[in-house]
């Protein structure tokens, strides 16, 4: 297994997260969701951009480039900036995405203290984090000082006992299915008070 430090995990995801680029946007499917978000016949929009229908279809269709002298008028009828054409939405849109990680098939990285084994690690751009850990540690001590990092974190115990330390409350000991959320940026350490090692599931938020 590969030595990683826990602060090291973020980055891990984010950085895999850059490597799916964007797929370059089709003006005219652009247009025709623009189009079609305001429940509008090609005529009608066509009328409103002061274009023929004609036009209109070919640009939907991918059949013809517009003037920016077009692109102004498109713009314009559908009461938006030009810019607005060439960028895809961010918010209403069903992306669908899904993967699913069976029973050890996770991508493991170990520390002295945890066993992480990331979940998901095949979706990138992922907006949370997920992950399994086996805690190794007993004692505080053992660790270099907090684990502090941006973001939030979900804490929840698979197995065994553990204690969650934290820079601003009291030690809390926790079992199988009691949980934790707390702001990460807090430092946070976690050990087994349990014989075996304890299991937990984390949930980092990546925004």
């Amino acid at each position: 297994m590969q030595e990683t430090n826990p602060r090291n995990l973020i980055r891990i995801a984010r950085e895999s997260g850059r490597q799916e680029g964007g797929e370059p946007l089709d003006l005219g499917e652009r247009v025709r969701e623009l189009r079609r978000a305001r429940d509008w016949t090609l005529e009608f929009a066509a009328h409103k951009a002061g274009l023929a229908r004609s036009t209109l279809s070919k640009i939907e269709n991918g059949q013809m480039s517009p003037t920016y002298d077009a692109l102004k008028k498109l713009a314009t009828g559908l009461g938006i900036p030009v810019p607005q054409l060439f960028t895809a939405p961010k918010t209403g849109q069903v992306m669908g995405r899904m993967v699913s990680t069976r029973e050890g098939e996770g991508q493991a990285h170990a520390t002295a203290t945890y066993e992480h084994e990331l979940l998901a690690s095949g979706l990138t751009r992922k907006q949370m984090l997920p992950y399994r850990a086996r805690i190794r540690a007993r004692k505080l001590e053992e660790f270099d000082g907090w684990v502090r990092h941006d973001g939030e974190e979900f804490l929840y115990v698979l197995t065994g006992v553990v204690r969650l330390y934290t820079e601003f409350y009291e030690p809390l000991e926790m079992r199988r299915g009691d949980s934790a959320y707390y702001d990460a940026s807090m430092g946070h350490n976690v050990v087994s008070v349990s014989e075996d090692d304890a299991t937990i599931l984390w949930v980092t938020s990546l925004g």
